[in-house]
């Protein structure tokens, strides 16, 4: 049932053999620790050799640590293991997704902004020497999704946009610097995410399109990854009823709503079958919410691999989930056939990437030298090349750009984030970035409120209140006599467990307080430093720019901009105006 000799593999005869005759040998028990890729959480010698000799998982994920720390691990692991292990990592937006002093990249749609697809080839490239030089082999990335719901959580700058020909030509250029560092992808999160407004780890979330609206796109662009020859693909906790019932009309609900990562007609019938994927399988992380509620995980842990899934991702409990999976064999949820084409497809990916090789002749991880490429020269400057061209003049209604000290000398500095400390580091950068410029900047203190016990006892209110509580009744010329321009930065990132990245104005009795009641009275423009879609609540905006990342270099590259020292370059991967003419 596995093509070894076909893509992506392309084995030879003899490593065919090594694969075939390594499954042949293993016991029932260590062909199903290799199903498994657990987070690494301690460097432990006791902890690593029962993990590793014990159980005999197939994979592991450490987060990012210090680079030298890192490449020690992983040394450590491949030395202990008699199967080289899979070593992953979340490098989708650069060498920092594994090590601390990685190359931060900027996010997948800042690249895609930048409109020249050899950047999303540098930023593959980046994430994957990187990585390579501490001894990963297995890139969590490119991530393939499409945003076409602007209210999702979890995808927007993660993605390359919302033009499924964009993502393709990108993703492609990701797949072939990885190709050209040893490195294996993994295409996420199929069958798609980004239609639905919630996020995949607090619930199943759902795919909706109707089968040819998911052919025309999210089956296009893993068609045309899997023909380049990606070696794996990961399956989201996302359900895709519409193909369900196209695949098995009398599909109960039940199936309809199955998660990818437990439905064999989704992973099977679909991604093997119709795709025509014949690569590696992984599901996501299956802590997430979208995967532990569909059933039980005694059942789901051994279901995850019979419905076509090759590997699980992460663990409740490691120990706990694989007695469930031994349970799962021998009750019969498992077949033998199943586990031994599973195990068959980890160990041909592992043979693909020369593991076996490079482990017999102690080449699998790099020797330290190869840590100067972690964070080196060249890839910064990639890097800053990248936020110059990726920085998006959305609109600029008011032609209040560029600015200037001597137009602008009073800035009020008012930074929206999760964050609410004016003295987080977000907020000391761009401070110090408009200070830098010769701006005087008050930044406006996000944690204070009024309440209605400050309302009815005004005179045990604190100075900072007082103040604020100034800043909300005062007249329109008073406040004009004290700031000539105010500058909204919204830094609303993107990570697992949210429910909306929108923005949430302090308001007292609808007195509007930091919401921008003030625009048509001050100057003021707004800068979203992650999620692009502000506009849908501050339509009042007369100038707007999309900066997709935080990293130091997008703020150079902002300011640089805005003072009229660079020009803008960007070109907007989505619709910053959400589908809403009355936004434009």
């Amino acid at each position: 049932m596995v093509d070894l000799k076909g893509k992506p593999f392309y084995l030879n005869d003899e490593q065919i053999e090594w694969v075939y005759d390594t499954v042949q040998s293993m016991s029932l028990e260590k062909k199903a620790g290799q199903l498994f890729c657990p987070m690494g959480f301690n460097n432990d010698p006791a902890f690593l050799n029962h993990i590793i000799n014990e159980i005999g998982i197939g994979g592991l994920m450490y987060r990012p640590d210090m680079a030298e720390n890192i490449q020690s691990v992983h040394r450590a692991i491949q030395d202990m293991a008699e199967i080289p292990l899979l070593l992953g990592a979340n490098v989708e937006a650069g060498g920092n997704g594994i090590a601390f002093e990685g190359t931060s990249f900027g996010q997948p749609m800042a690249v895609s902004a930048s409109n020249d697809p050899q950047n999303a080839y540098r930023m593959g490239y980046v994430a994957c020497s990187e990585g390579r030089a501490v001894g990963m082999n297995w890139a969590f990335a490119p991530i393939v999704d499409i945003n076409y719901d602007f209210h999702n959580p979890i995808t927007n700058v993660r993605t390359f946009g919302s033009d499924p020909d964009k993502v393709i030509a990108y993703a492609k250029e990701y797949l072939r610097a990885a190709k050209e560092n040893d490195v294996a992808v993994a295409i996420k999160h199929f069958p798609g995410d980004g239609v639905d407004e919630r996020d995949q780890h607090i619930l199943t979330s759902v795919n909706n399109l109707s089968p040819d609206e998911w052919d025309a796109s999210y089956g296009r662009v893993y068609r045309e990854l899997i023909d380049q020859g990606a070696q794996s693909v990961m399956v989201g906790h996302i359900a895709l009823p519409e193909y369900v019932k196209k695949l098995k009309p009398q599909s109960s609900r039940k199936d309809q709503l199955m998660p990818a990562s437990l439905s064999a007609m989704i992973m099977t019938d679909l991604l093997r079958k119709k795709l025509g994927f014949n690569g590696l399988i992984s599901t996501d992380s299956t802590p997430m919410v979208g995967f532990t509620t569909a059933m039980k995980r005694k059942d789901a842990i051994p279901q995850a691999i019979a419905a076509g899934a090759d590997m699980i991702l992460f663990n409740k409990s490691l120990d706990e989930d694989y007695a469930y999976m031994l349970e799962g064999i021998r009750s019969g949820i498992l077949s033998i056939e199943r586990l031994d084409e599973a195990v068959t497809r980890i160990l041909a990916t592992k043979t693909s990437l020369g593991l076996i090789e490079k482990k017999e002749r102690s080449a699998i991880v790099p020797k330290k030298e190869a840590l100067s490429a972690v964070g080196c020269e060249k890839h910064r400057l990639w890097a800053e090349r990248v936020a110059d061209q990726a920085i998006t003049l959305v609109k600029d209604e008011q032609s209040l750009l560029p600015i200037s000290p001597a137009k602008f000398k009073r800035v009020y500095l008012n930074v929206i984030q999760k964050d609410l400390s004016v003295d987080s580091p977000v907020v000391d950068k761009w401070k110090t970035a408009f200070e830098d410029e010769g701006f005087e900047v008050r930044v406006r203190n996000r944690t204070l409120s009024i309440s209605v016990a400050d309302m009815l006892d005004p005179e045990h209110m604190s100075d900072e209140k007082r103040m604020l509580m100034h800043e909300m009744y005062r007249s329109v010329e008073e406040m004009k006599k004290d700031y000539d321009l105010y500058v909204y930065i919204v830094n609303m990132e993107n990570a697992s467990n949210n429910t909306t990245l929108r923005l949430n104005w302090n308001v007292a009795f609808g007195l509007g307080d930091d919401a921008p009641w003030m625009v048509e009275e001050i100057p003021m423009m707004m800068i979203s430093t992650a999620y692009p879609y502000h506009l849908f609540d501050a339509p009042m905006m007369k100038t707007y720019i999309n900066t997709y990342s935080c990293d130091d270099a997008f703020i150079r590259s902002t300011m640089a901009k805005i003072m009229g020292r660079s020009e803008f370059k960007g070109v907007s991967p989505i619709d910053p105006y959400c589908g809403k003419e009355y936004l434009g």
